[in-house]
């Protein structure tokens, strides 16, 4: 581990909300300030027909990593499966492909009963297990928009982000939202934006991209994860596992989203803290924390599964991988 990411993951530990007996559900109303669910209440919405392993794992992270509530809004018949994994989850099963939906149905009917959630709900993760419908993607335009409204964060990923990439004004410019490309997926969204990537170094290319979309946060997975947006770049560099099964990408956006909740915590100083760090470092922070550990969990899930390792290994890692990297005296890497 790097000097540099030390110094940045002791800055990650200020967010971090502490564990306070004020902290517990039933608080009485004439303390506001210490309600139910401080650690973050989190929705993933993705989870079709065929696809209900990502949201799922997604979710987890989510709640494994410290996030008071984890739902997931997903199809009928992803909703079904996904409740068959565990008991821990909330499932509702609010979102219609097209070959399900009933006739009085349509993306704005639909859509409404997600967006009558967002009261409930701090942070949301969109794409996971998602799929290419059309009417999953119109819904999950119109929650964006409401998202926006509310100055609700979010995280974009999978075929989420092909939202960003075939309507990038529901991005454009949003500072609170975090996309989180593959290679591939980066490649599609620098050709939505006339971005040439040839002969750029390093970060350089993500730099261009996070800007084009006017400032957004942008984790570029890779060997190193680049995080950027735009004018101040970090490089998550701390080692992962050598098998890059699929589904990992899950646990980071599950990470992201219960960090983002605690960013939320933070701003609204849940608890005494010296107030130093600014809503767009947090936002930095957040993306840097989700993705530090992440990689932790790929290393240690490789250290025991090596070649067999599955998505569901980095799931099982995620507390051990806080512990190494927030609860030591120091990172323990």
């Amino acid at each position: 581990m790097s000097s540099t990411t030390r110094d940045i993951l002791m800055k990650v530990r200020k967010m971090i909300p502490p564990m306070l007996e004020s902290f517990h559900k039933g608080t009485p109303a004439s303390q506001p300030q210490y309600s139910t669910s401080q650690m973050g209440r989190v929705a993933v919405i993705g989870g079709s027909e065929d696809y209900t392993g990502a949201p799922y794992f997604s979710a987890m992270a989510s709640a494994k990593l410290g996030a008071d509530m984890s739902h997931v809004i997903c199809e009928p018949r992803a909703a079904a499966v996904i409740k068959t994994y565990s008991p821990n989850l909330m499932v509702h099963p609010l979102m219609r492909q097209s070959s399900h939906a009933q006739p009085t149905e349509n993306s704005s009917t639909i859509a409404k009963t997600v967006i009558d959630m967002l009261p409930r709900l701090h942070v949301l993760v969109i794409g996971p297990g998602l799929g290419r419908d059309n009417l999953m993607h119109d819904t999950c335009a119109k929650v964006i928009e409401a998202a926006r409204k509310e100055n609700m964060p979010f995280v974009l990923d999978a075929d989420g982000l092909n939202l960003a990439q075939s309507r990038p004004e529901l991005v454009q410019g949003y500072k609170q939202c975090i996309l989180t490309p593959n290679v591939v997926e980066f490649a599609r969204l620098c050709k939505s934006k006339d971005i040439n990537v040839d002969g750029l170094k390093g970060a350089e290319g993500v730099e261009k991209l996070s800007k084009a979309f006017g400032g957004v946060t942008i984790i570029q997975k890779g060997k190193e994860d680049y995080i950027t947006n735009g004018e101040k770049t970090f490089t998550s560099d701390i080692k992962g596992g050598l098998k890059r099964s699929g589904g990992q990408g899950d646990t980071l956006t599950g990470a992201l989203a219960t960090f983002l909740a605690w960013r939320k915590a933070y701003l609204d100083k849940l608890w005494d803290h010296d107030g130093d760090l600014d809503e767009a470092e947090l936002l930095a922070l957040a993306a840097f924390g989700g993705s530090s550990l992440t990689r932790e969990c790929s290393r240690l899930a490789f250290s025991k599964k090596g070649r067999s390792l599955q998505a569901s290994d980095l799931t099982d890692e995620v507390y051990i991988a806080f512990q190494n990297l927030f609860d030591e005296a120091s990172p323990k890497l």
